[in-house]
């Protein structure tokens, strides 16, 4: 079976301190000038964007994620192990009843991802 490559990188990183935009800078507080303005993932051939809010105060979400999904374990394995640096797991590489592989874990940036296959043969 023909397995391709998993690629991953962050390709665009601005926090608002460096954005320096002039609708924010007046209203940023000192520590709010260290988060995500703007942000690409890609992982694979997908394009993830993400970017913090100053409207509210940043915490660690543990009750929300986002989940990939992938065909096989392999991909599951290879799309964690570009991700995992820094982060936290919460479950463990594993199988489960609705999945021949899953993931769950909060990454370096605060957010909490699951990534898993849809069924249980591969």
């Amino acid at each position: 079976m023909y397995q391709k490559a998993l690629k991953g990188k962050i390709s665009c990183m601005i926090t608002y301190g460096e954005a320096n935009d002039p609708a924010y800078n007046p209203l940023l507080k000192e520590n709010q000038k260290e988060y995500i303005y703007h942000s690409e993932l890609i992982l694979d051939n997908q394009r993830i964007i993400m970017s913090d809010h100053v409207d509210i105060e940043f915490q660690t979400c543990y009750s929300n994620f986002l989940t990939i999904m992938y065909d096989t374990k392999e991909e599951v394995q290879r799309a964690y192990e570009i991700m995992k640096e820094g982060s936290k797991t919460i479950y463990e590489l594993e199988a489960t009843p609705y999945s021949s592989c899953r993931v769950v874990f909060v990454d370096k940036f605060g957010i909490r991802w699951g990534i898993m296959t849809e069924q249980t043969e591969r």
